[in-house]
């Protein structure tokens, strides 16, 4: 077993009892994390994926989770450039666990570049969404069969005084499969 996949297993370990019971840390794969930062009403998800050689090299970050689509840019860039210079410093030692923790240091300094506008837009455009998602479609009249009947006549006969080529093919069809079947 290599170097990095044994740093790997005792840093998962380590993970795992430190995290344990703790809602907003979540592992969604062999080697993906997530932590959820929550400041007031604001929140996000950061994802650290470890690469095959993880701690000798820095792990991928992820803030693009659909958990994340009302961050703005700016708030974004802030994060990975937070959690990028933090990593650089731990390059070669097992830093999930410091890089998670130096972001919740800074959730509230982080997050209040984030609009409030941003999430009253938000929520108002969601609102308004199920308004018109809440719409029923208009019923359509309904007719008794004796209506549907007259209709149907009016229509197809008063053409050329005529039923159209196939009009009771239910009756032949019906006809048909009353008959006896004999075997060839």
């Amino acid at each position: 077993m290599s170097d990095d996949a044994e740093q790997q297993a005792e840093e998962i370990e380590v993970l795992k009892s430190i995290y344990e019971g703790d809602d907003n840390f979540k592992q969604v794969g062999a080697t993906t994390y997530q932590y959820k930062y929550v400041d007031g009403e604001k929140s996000f998800i950061l994802e650290i994926i470890w690469g095959p050689t993880y701690p000798t090299e820095k792990p991928g970050f992820n803030l693009e989770i659909f958990y994340n689509q009302n961050l703005l840019p700016s708030v974004k860039e802030r994060i990975l450039s937070t959690v990028n210079t933090e990593a650089d410093q731990w390059v070669g030692c097992a830093m999930t666990y410091t890089l998670f923790e130096c972001l919740k240091e800074k959730v509230s300094e982080i997050l209040s570049e984030q609009a409030e506008e941003a999430i009253v837009a938000r929520i108002e455009k969601i609102a308004i969404n199920e308004q018109t998602d809440s719409k029923k479609p208009e019923k359509k009249e309904q007719l008794s069969k004796s209506q549907k009947r007259k209709a149907w006549d009016r229509a197809e006969i008063g053409r050329a005084g005529e039923k159209p080529r196939g009009w009771d093919w239910v009756d032949i069809v019906k006809h048909l499969s009353q008959a006896p079947h004999v075997p060839s």
